[in-house]
């Protein structure tokens, strides 16, 4: 059996394995189990390719990442620092149109799972009295509570694209930018083009303005001051319980509510399928053919990780299942291939009829699948030109 059967049959083992609601976790490790037992590898070879993704930094500075994201997200929920941020924009905001979309806005800052079943009553309230479909209204919840998986450090699947590559994240983001703000810019463009005018001003409170603070630190320590996550994390973290005076037992609690099994079988599924992969040859022999074939490598920058984005609506199984072999293909980690990769994946995940967003937003809204699509392909379109600009830019 060629390599190309191999994989694609393990590719399709995580997308059934998806469709049947397994969390990525149980997925990404059962496909590296398949992937193993396709290789007829020994037990000595498994638990070699097991101790080296354990012990392997990347694994253990992506776990505490994440880890460390949930006591976060936890920290602000606790101290309803998200209701103050919403309050503030309401203030903040004039415009009509930056209210409708500042509540996806916001609440997508944080990478909750389904978090859009969150903003959708929100847009609906904003939207009330309006002249809008049931699919604008889906379109808006949707699509504004996304650009932020291109550039923030928060959301898992920036973070495993950089580990993977070796590529700094900082330069990532920075490559990304273009494609958040064409985001943000093509759903304005796209949506509530009948909607104008100014809302009631509020006065915002200094409070308010402050509640602004933890996403900015994260921000400005990644960025400005080149930290990498995990320590901006620790720092962050150590400083909000001290500012809200958590007792040791809510400190236990909200490090007890970070380290979840989830995210335990996540950081391990996604290295070890890498590790397996690289292991096996599959990423090598499955490259060379594809060089020998004397396709350009820019079409297979796209069509791989949109397609696994596609089919399987999760950024990081999508990064997870094609990045090896994507490196593989570049011979080194460029910033501008991988940035275009990771857009063409974060596209195929948009677009996916799996995504949970996009299905609990469709619930919600009662709205018609086409209806949504019709805003969705053209802002996609829009989006892809300019990974394609870049992408020829930086090469």
């Amino acid at each position: 059996m060629s390599d190309a059967i191999k994989l694609l049959a393990v590719f399709i083992f995580m997308v059934l394995m998806l469709r049947k609601k397994y969390r990525i976790g149980t997925v990404l490790i059962s496909a590296s189990g398949f992937l193993a037992l396709l290789y007829l590898m020994s037990p000595q070879e498994i638990v070699r390719s097991v101790g080296s993704t354990v012990t392997n930094p990347i694994t253990v500075k992506l776990g505490l990442s994440l880890t460390l994201i949930r006591v976060f997200e936890q920290i602000l929920r606790e101290n309803n620092i998200m209701t103050e941020m919403m309050e503030a924009s309401k203030s903040l905001f004039k415009n009509r149109k930056m209210v409708i979309v500042s509540m996806p806005l916001l609440i997508g800052t944080l990478p909750s799972l389904g978090g859009a079943y969150f903003s959708a009553p929100m847009v609906d309230e904003s939207t009330k009295g309006l002249r809008m479909s049931q699919e604008e209204k889906g379109f808006i919840n949707f699509w504004f509570r996304h650009p932020w998986e291109y550039v923030l450090p928060l959301y898992p699947g920036i973070l495993l694209a950089s580990a993977i590559s070796g590529t700094e994240l900082r330069e990532l983001i920075l490559a990304n930018l273009p494609y958040a703000f064409v985001m943000l810019v093509a759903g304005l463009y796209l949506s509530m083009r009948e909607i104008k005018g100014k809302v009631k001003s509020v006065e915002v409170s200094g409070r308010g303005l402050l509640s602004f603070l933890p996403i900015v630190a994260i921000i400005l320590l990644v960025m400005v001051f080149k930290a990498e996550l995990h320590l901006a994390l620790i720092i962050l973290v150590i400083g909000l319980f001290v500012f809200y005076r958590y007792p040791v037992s809510r400190i236990l609690s909200a490090l007890k509510y970070g380290f979840a099994f989830d995210v335990v079988l996540l950081v391990l599924g996604v290295m070890l399928l890498k590790e397996l992969m690289e292991g096996t040859g599959a990423v090598k022999n499955l490259g060379d053919f594809f060089i020998s074939t004397g396709i350009p490598v820019m079409p297979l920058l796209f069509i791989l990780p949109f397609i696994s984005g596609f089919l399987t609506g999760v950024t990081v199984g999508s990064v997870g299942s094609t990045f090896p072999l994507i490196l593989h293909l570049l011979h080194g980690s460029p910033v501008g291939a991988i940035s275009f990769a990771f857009a063409s994946a974060f596209l195929g995940v948009l677009l996916s009829p799996v995504h949970v967003c996009f299905v609990l937003t469709r619930e919600y809204f009662n709205a018609d699948i086409w209806g949504i699509y019709k805003k969705m392909l053209p802002a996609c379109a829009l989006v892809f030109l300019v990974a394609v600009i870049e992408y020829l830019i930086l090469r």
